[in-house]
């Protein structure tokens, strides 16, 4: 217990609305979110969420996973939301072209959680708007890891500047469909999934991306599965210890010896 209690925790806060309006309008053109037809109406499932909970995790344990967002045009996010673990806080517009002050809430919520939990080491906002950039010296001034995600088209370049660190979601997402793309031609069958595999393959990549190196200590790569999926367990799969899973796995990571610990990378990567 002191081992996971001395384990820094990462708090997410999605401006949800903000991150799929961005995306629709990549897709369909600039306003077309705006467009009271389109925004008060059930929207397409665009924003890939497990990928974004996933670089989350890849930080620590996640202690605070909340998205806000006007949540009755929104029903089709349902099953990863739910798969995700989000908390949904429902905000309602007060007119038809005003905005439901997700980020100021957003904001005060960041700033009081910050000030409630010492245990929260990153705070992670999903988000683009330049009203986040006051929040940002509080979380700054309180000596947390600011990370801010958005899309490349609506992100306010002060806001980005602001974090200690930003990512933009088309990136995580190329990266992550591409890494997750299967070696063989369209014409052929896909494989079937070793579920244990895939799941030590994305544990070890998120690790790689997160540390900006290849190799990773094996000591980090089961608390990031579990993170991942709470339910795995190695020998749900057949193998004695996690050990047994990774040597009868040498096609999805590579093992070599470090200073303390044994270290992993995927197969090929350099």
């Amino acid at each position: 217990m002191d081992n996971i209690n001395n384990i820094s925790s990462v708090a997410i806060y999605w401006d949800f609305e903000n991150l799929h309006a961005g995306l629709l309008e990549a897709k369909y053109g600039e306003g077309a979110y705006a467009k009271q037809d389109n925004r008060f109406k059930p929207q397409e499932p665009l924003v890939d969420v497990q990928a974004l909970v996933e670089l989350g995790a890849s930080y620590g344990p996640i202690a605070i996973n909340r998205a806000y967002c006007n949540w009755q045009f929104f029903s089709r996010y349902r099953d990863a939301l739910l798969q995700t673990s989000i908390e949904l806080i429902q905000l309602f517009p007060p007119g038809a072209s005003a905005k439901n002050g997700a980020d100021i809430k957003l904001c005060l919520d960041a700033a009081e959680d910050i000030g409630r939990f010492g245990h929260i080491g990153t705070v992670i906002i999903i988000g683009g708007d330049s009203d986040f950039m006051p929040v940002a010296q509080k979380v700054k001034a309180a000596g947390r890891t600011l990370i801010g995600i958005g899309t490349r088209r609506n992100t306010n370049r002060h806001w980005a500047n602001s974090c200690h660190e930003f990512r933009f979601y088309e990136s995580l997402v190329e990266t992550d469909r591409a890494n997750a793309a299967p070696d063989a031609s369209p014409a052929a069958p896909a494989p079937p999934v070793d579920p244990a595999a895939e799941l030590l393959r994305r544990a070890v990549r998120l690790l790689a991306e997160s540390k900006g190196d290849a190799w990773v200590n094996k000591a980090s790569v089961l608390p990031m599965i579990k993170r991942l999926d709470p339910t795995f367990d190695f020998k749900d799969h057949g193998y004695g210890s996690f050990s047994d899973m990774i040597k009868a796995l040498p096609e999805i990571v590579e093992v070599r010896k470090g200073d303390a610990d044994h270290q992993l990378r995927i197969k090929g990567m350099a």
